[in-house]
């Protein structure tokens, strides 16, 4: 398989396209971490923040100005865990943490964005916007067909200064055409999204570093959350149900997306709830019927489970 992924609900993106065998493909960084060590600087948040000549510091030196924006440093591990606004300097002093830092409190829209990039010239990109919801979920994810004229100039301007060296993929999180994060990776919940050919450059970007993929009909996509209540043992759906719902017009893939035979404590969710299954879809109001018939499936089955636990009782 071309690409190094850890969850087997995204590998059915990447395992039909050929790719040599010594060549990997990160989609976790962790492994991005070790393969590439001569950029993993870029996961240093407050060395991101310092580039931009943002205002910043690490936790222990007092800001001057309030509100800010405090996370760790590092956050190998993502879902925006120990981050949030801190608006006066009693919170501050309250929340400091070892290994945080705080920066200046950024304003505008906020959109992840992958690129390609060959010898630190931004050769492909796209943008997501997503629609948020309480306690770190997001209801929906539009993959962008339009461009962000503002993003991409800040984008590739800042990888021609800061990564000259690098050819790979890249994921930006920006707010207001600022950089807040980047990862040595693409965003692999849609990658059947960006359009036919798109694996097999991705391939080709890390065997023979370059970019081929053409891109000149970009459509826009969905990638739409099924969440549930934390502290369940869920189960699967049926797989009939899962391959009504994948051949359902329009719905381009289908990702159940947790491990049945794990604990859910095992498993990294936002707070706010357990995700449960993605639809990607080209059609925002196919992807909500299609989550709504994966919602009855998962209801039904645990009451199901519930009154097999009361009989056994």
């Amino acid at each position: 398989m071309p690409v190094c992924e850890a969850d087997p609900w995204r590998r059915q993106y990447f395992e039909n396209v050929a790719c040599p065998p010594d060549v990997r493909i990160p989609t976790e960084d962790g492994d991005a971490w070790k393969w590439y060590p001569e950029h993993k600087w870029i996961y240093n948040k407050l060395a991101i923040a310092e580039s931009q000549d943002l205002l910043c510091a690490p936790h222990g030196i007092d800001p001057e100005h309030f509100p800010v924006f405090s996370k760790p440093i590092y956050n190998m591990r993502g879902m925006g865990a120990g981050s949030g606004v801190l608006r006066t300097l009693k919170e501050y002093r309250h929340r400091q943490r070892p290994g945080h830092m705080w920066m200046e409190l950024l304003d505008g829209e906020h959109v992840s964005t992958d690129c390609a990039v060959v010898a630190g010239q931004v050769r492909w990109m796209r943008h997501t916007v997503g629609a948020p919801l309480a306690g770190g979920m997001f209801d929906y994810w539009t993959v962008l067909a339009s461009d962000r004229p503002h993003v991409e100039q800040y984008i590739q301007t800042w990888v021609h200064q800061n990564l000259a060296a690098y050819t790979g993929m890249l994921n930006f999180e920006t707010i207001g055409a600022r950089i807040i994060e980047i990862h040595m990776r693409f965003a692999d919940q849609w990658p059947d999204l960006y359009g036919t050919g798109w694996v097999e450059a991705l391939v080709n970007l890390y065997s023979c570093g370059g970019w081929d993929f053409v891109d000149d009909e970009p459509r826009t996509g969905y990638s739409v959350v099924l969440f549930g209540a934390h502290g369940i043992q869920y189960r699967h759906p049926p797989a009939e149900v899962v391959e009504r719902v994948r051949a359902m017009p329009g719905v381009s893939s289908v990702q159940i997306t947790f491990h049945e035979d794990r604990p859910p404590a095992s498993h990294s969710m936002p707070p706010g709830g357990f995700r449960l299954a993605i639809v990607n879809t080209f059609n925002l109001d196919t992807g909500r019927s299609a989550r709504q018939e994966l919602a009855l499936s998962f209801w039904s089955t645990q009451q199901l489970l519930s009154r097999k636990r009361r009989s056994d009782s």
